[in-house]
């Protein structure tokens, strides 16, 4: 089997802009190679809403997202098969893959270790088509329970979490550690932790800005503060708008000044991995389809990030 994939790879060569793929030990290359990318978690909520199912059929689905202009995709696994599946998919409508996004269980030692094993087994695979960032976001205790991680498993997690990065920059990757809302609660402890707690030589991070922002109640300062501590650190972002709270179609002018955002990290000289992310809620605009709104996403993106984006 292993042979049978390592022919396949081979066989996939491709021209200059999409996929490339790279053999272990090849020197990790710059973000700057990549261009604008998008997670397929905005697509599943469009795909929702037009009562349609993101997932039935990949191949169109791909064709879908290659004619908004978006050049890379950013999806979530579960498994390295699921990683097989896609690599024909990515090839056959051009699409590079610079991160992928993968869930974990880190705060209870007797799940860390099988979990580390399961990311690293992904990343493998992975880095076959070039992805140099695998984000992770710990998983709570129980999605919705609004219970928080006593302190003696945000400690279990931290040294998990520093395990794990250390062993993908032994593979010549990137962990980027991401966050939600639930992290953000009662002073943001999970969050701040899993930075202080861990090597910044492991553990990047992935910042979901409307997630930091609604996390925190809806500030611009807290947003900023977390720039301010961490900008450094940061590999990769999500990106996102709201209008008075409210996730809108498009990524636009709004709540967050993205604007801000990119001075501040051009000045830090910071240019990490751009990552869409509109995705929709219950009271988003309906005015226009996932193609177009992510055309527009795009469009927005290099308006406020610069043309060293493409």
């Amino acid at each position: 089997m292993k042979q049978s994939r390592r022919q396949f790879l081979n066989s996939m060569a491709v021209s200059a802009g999409t996929i490339v793929l790279t053999e272990p030990g090849t020197p990790k290359p710059g973000l700057r190679s990549f261009p604008i990318s998008c997670n397929q978690y905005s697509w599943i909520t469009f795909y929702e809403r037009a009562g349609k199912d993101w997932g039935k059929d990949l191949d169109a689905s791909l064709e879908a997202f290659a004619s908004s202009g978006i050049k890379a995709y950013e999806p979530a696994f579960n498994n390295p098969k699921e990683v097989w599946d896609l690599l024909p998919l990515l090839i056959r409508h051009g699409l590079e893959m610079p991160s992928v996004y993968v869930s974990s269980v880190l705060h209870r030692s007797g799940e860390a270790a099988k979990s580390i094993s399961d990311v690293l087994a992904i990343a493998k695979v992975a880095k076959s088509a070039g992805t140099r960032i695998i984000a992770t976001n710990p998983n709570p205790i129980q999605w919705g329970s609004g219970k928080n991680k006593s302190d003696e498993e945000l400690t279990e997690q931290a040294r998990n979490l520093d395990l794990l990065g250390a062993e993908l920059k032994k593979q010549g990757m990137t962990l980027a550690y991401h966050m939600h809302d639930v992290e953000m609660r009662a002073a943001a402890r999970e969050f701040h932790h899993m930075m202080l707690s861990t090597d910044p030589k492991h553990v990047s991070l992935c910042l979901d800005v409307h997630w930091a922002y609604r996390g925190s109640g809806n500030s611009q300062v807290a947003l900023f503060d977390i720039v301010k501590l961490y900008g450094k650190r940061i590999i990769e972002l999500h990106l996102r708008q709201s209008k008075d709270g409210i996730w809108q179609e498009t990524f636009q002018e709004g709540d967050i000044s993205y604007g801000r955002l990119a001075a501040t990290l051009h000045a830090l000289n910071v240019k990490p991995l751009l990552v869409l992310e509109q995705c929709l809620e219950k009271d988003s605009p309906i005015t226009m389809n996932a193609v177009q709104a992510h055309q527009q996403d795009l469009a927005y993106c290099r308006s406020v990030f610069g043309s060293q984006y493409h």
